[in-house]
């Protein structure tokens, strides 16, 4: 690893721990020439499946899309941040198990909708609106119809994920 301070080629490696969700590994590092210590991140690099739109079209899947639509739906709402980005691992890991090399961008809708359904009631119904191109204020009572019949997070928090894997 090239020292990002004077260039030079030859560094050490000083200690190396995971992240906190263990899928990064993040290495603190010397430079044999300046002795200035900087730290490095090394994470797998996963093929994500590229996204079949409804029209027929396809193009690479793109993180920074999913977290912009989800970040809309939840503005305003008080929702953590540390939240968002796990519940944006949870697509990408289910899209990955998966094993495919395309998915239907109906599938991807449909797990950001489960998402914010465990995250935040006013976003999935944001996100719902937009998403099934509501009508009229019938399809928005249905839905939090559906909502108010469902278990809540904390009736839940014991059973099995049905999605995950």
């Amino acid at each position: 690893m090239r020292c990002p301070f004077c260039g030079a080629q030859d560094t050490r490696v000083i200690d190396s721990r995971l992240s906190q969700e263990g899928d990064q590994v993040r290495r603190r590092r010397e430079c044999s020439e300046c002795r200035e210590r900087f730290t490095t991140y090394e994470s797998a690099e996963l093929n994500l499946p590229r996204v079949v739109k409804s029209n027929g079209s396809r193009e690479p899947f793109r993180e920074e899309k999913l977290r912009a639509g989800m970040l809309r739906a939840l503005e305003k709402r008080p929702v953590g941040s540390d939240r968002i980005e796990a519940a944006i691992n949870h697509i990408k890991k289910r899209l990955l198990a998966r094993g495919e090399r395309e998915v239907p961008s109906r599938l991807l809708g449909e797990n950001v909708m489960h998402e914010l359904a465990a995250l935040d009631d006013v976003a999935y119904v944001r996100f719902a609106s937009v998403y099934r191109s509501f009508q009229d204020v019938n399809e928005f009572r249905e839905v939090i119809e559906h909502l108010e019949r469902q278990p809540s997070a904390d009736d839940t928090k014991d059973q099995t994920d049905l999605f995950e894997g």
